[in-house]
């Protein structure tokens, strides 16, 4: 068991070792999956099999010992002192190196395991496709279950939950590449027309309020950039756009009902067919979204964003104390 205890160890850290150089695109719901089952199995194994054997051999060492004592008694003989026996009681009971790195650890990853799949997932934001609402850097929290349980790996739906609403901020599965989450704003609910035209947004034929707020000073590229508040569904958010970036959205891939996209100069008219939604990045001139690569299926829903933790600025070598403002729920 010590071996191929070893062996299993030796691939997870070989794994985890490629895919932190690249040389292969990981899956950590999976691992998460096989490292729950793993340690569950030994876990179990420790329960029904070794511990009883251990506290057997451990009964059987104290009779022993008890009936050595006794025979020295009788000869007139000290037993030896308690220590040596202690020490030789704590060995026979002990776990095992390679019991305590995998039943040992099964509590902690179960934990886990159930904490990120079904309840509350950590995301970090690689771009500034959410700027002004979420910065790059921005440690979020999303919930799992309000559109519904799914199971990991699989992503099969267990319970309804509620729909996204127009205006949420959603995590998904990139419809080009399963494998990578993406995080946009709901735009379009299946059923609408979303017109994103010399860029003014409309849905359903109504134009969406959008007002003019200060301008957001983007601290990477240094400079101002026009800054807007919007009114999508209930929520009310802010978004930005470039002046200097035409409406035309060049790069359009080819994808599932690209027919009911219309492109045209100004931009894009799209259906949103049933069972799909629209997403679209609050900084509209910097975000690849559902106008380059389409519609988002509802099985490749991840979750809702709804909680900066923290974010990376905070920590070495920055240490911008001011990004803890950011700590909180977010529209």
């Amino acid at each position: 068991m010590a071996f191929l205890t070893s062996a299993l160890l030796a691939a997870f850290v070989a794994y985890l070792g490629a895919w932190y150089f690249g040389a292969l695109e990981g899956n950590f719901p999976l691992v998460l999956v096989l490292a729950t089952v793993v340690t569950g199995v030994y876990w179990l194994a420790e329960r029904l099999y070794f511990l009883p054997q251990r506290r057997t051999s451990l009964a059987a060492y104290d009779a022993q010992t008890a009936k050595r004592n006794a025979e020295l008694s009788k000869l007139g003989i000290a037993p030896p002192p308690e220590g040596d026996s202690g020490d030789a009681r704590s060995r026979l009971i002990m776990q095992p190196w390679w019991l305590d790195w995998t039943a040992g650890l099964f509590p902690v990853i179960v934990a886990v395991f159930v904490l990120r799949s079904f309840l509350f997932e950590p995301f970090k934001i690689p771009t500034g496709s959410m700027i002004p609402t979420l910065l790059v850097g921005d440690l979020i929290l999303v919930n799992k279950f309000a559109y519904g349980l799914r199971m990991p790996v699989l992503h099969s739906k267990i319970t309804e939950g509620t729909p996204p609403a127009r205006g949420d901020v959603m995590v998904f599965r990139y419809p080009p590449n399963p494998r990578q989450d993406y995080i946009k704003r709901v735009v379009g609910l299946p059923g609408d027309e979303v017109a994103y035209l010399n860029k003014q947004l409309t849905i359903n034929g109504q134009a969406v309020s959008k007002a003019v707020a200060p301008e957001f000073f983007e601290p990477d590229a240094m400079r101002y950039i026009k800054q807007y508040s919007e009114v999508l569904g209930s929520r009310k958010h802010m978004l930005l756009n470039d002046e200097n970036r035409p409406a035309f959205i060049p790069g359009v891939e080819d994808f599932p009902n690209k027919a009911n996209c219309r492109y045209s100069v100004e931009g894009v008219v799209c259906k949103v067919p049933a069972g799909h939604y629209f997403m679209m990045g609050d900084n509209r001139d910097n975000s690849l979204d559902s106008r380059y690569w389409g519609f988002v299926p509802e099985a490749n829903i991840v979750g809702k964003a709804f909680f900066v933790w923290m974010n990376t600025d905070v920590l070495w070598p920055k240490f911008d104390f001011s990004r803890l403002s950011r700590v909180g729920s977010f529209d």
